[in-house]
């Protein structure tokens, strides 16, 4: 891709955000981070209880990308087939023959919603995160691609846990980002009232596809990233780790922390970040907008933080305030 396409592909990124605000009111953070994961070729998990458009931000955000989107809703009476296919008997008719054949399940598109991902049986759970980390599907002997670019997006519901199935937290580490949709403010819900009792009709555009993402995609690796952020990253993780910490909440209210696949998650996210915001290079700020998404699920609290009430996102502002920052120009 030449320079020009490059910068008229980026720009079309601040056109999907706008796009997906014609239908989503507020919440521009966390499309923002839906993006953010998209580009940096991971899956995201949303959480958020009941009516905060998890759902309806995401079937929006597939339609202005120019990408296959298929929803499959979770129940506890989903099947591993049910999601990557099953093979069946068919007949050629010319010979009388009859053979199987492998008949795609929903897995195979661009962009597939996993909608309550936590109300089916972790034998469903896993069949799908096997095709996240592969990016393939096996089946009779046979491996079958997933087309590119391949995203799960996924979805789950703090509130109701009877008759749910939380996903462990080893499968929580597939997912590079994971977003808490919270409530939104008083000026965009009286937005909301207006928009969805009304007239209005959103008209969306499709702004950008496949090779679109595919190219930006491979672009993201190349943001360049200075040798004291990265040490601030791995500093960062590391803090992360009871036994190893300089910081007290840590020590006090954390089981265990992260793996190095959280340093790579913040540095992978930082590099799409930077070019949604037209740069090509990370800053300190890029680390800060994506640290939440990126440790809320890497790092597991002890009992005794549950039994305190001591939220994830308490520890995370202590590990920015506990590790000094670098000086750097681009920081």
């Amino acid at each position: 891709m030449d320079e020009v396409h490059l910068k008229s592909t980026i720009g079309k990124l601040d056109d999907v955000i706008d796009e997906v605000g014609k239908v989503i009111v507020g919440q521009r953070d966390i499309i923002e981070e839906l993006l953010i994961s998209i580009l940096a070729g991971g899956h995201c998990l949303l959480e958020g209880v009941p009516g905060l458009a998890k759902t309806l931000m995401v079937s929006t955000l597939s339609k202005t990308l120019e990408l296959d989107f298929h929803r499959v809703q979770f129940t506890p009476d989903l099947m591993p087939s049910d999601i990557i296919g099953t093979e069946i008997l068919e007949e050629d008719h010319s010979t009388g023959k009859r053979f199987f054949k492998f008949r795609k399940g929903p897995v195979f598109t661009n962009i597939m919603l996993a909608d309550e991902i936590n109300r089916t049986p972790p034998k469903t759970q896993a069949a799908l995160l096997e095709a996240m980390q592969e990016h393939s599907v096996s089946y009779g002997g046979e491996r079958y691609e997933l087309p590119k670019p391949f995203f799960v997006l996924a979805t789950q519901n703090p509130v109701e846990q009877a008759g749910t199935y939380p996903l462990p937290e080893a499968q929580l580490d597939r997912f590079l980002m994971f977003i808490r949709v919270v409530y939104p403010t008083e000026a965009d819900e009286v937005e909301i009232l207006n928009r969805t009792t009304g007239s209005y009709r959103a008209d969306l555009n499709r702004v950008m596809g496949a090779e679109d993402i595919v190219a930006l995609q491979s672009f993201v690796t190349s943001v360049e990233i200075s040798e004291p952020i990265l040490n601030y990253v791995a500093q960062i993780v590391r803090a992360t780790r009871p036994a190893d910490s300089p910081v007290e909440l840590v020590k006090k209210y954390v089981r265990w922390g992260a793996g190095p696949r959280a340093g790579q998650a913040l540095v992978r996210c930082a590099k799409a970040k930077a070019l949604i915001s037209g740069r090509f290079a990370v800053t300190l700020d890029d680390i800060r907008f994506v640290a939440k998404a990126v440790l809320r699920h890497r790092i597991l609290l002890s009992f005794q933080a549950e039994a305190e009430e001591i939220e994830i996102e308490e520890v995370i502002a202590a590990l920015f305030k506990g590790v000094p920052e670098p000086k750097s120009p681009i920081a």
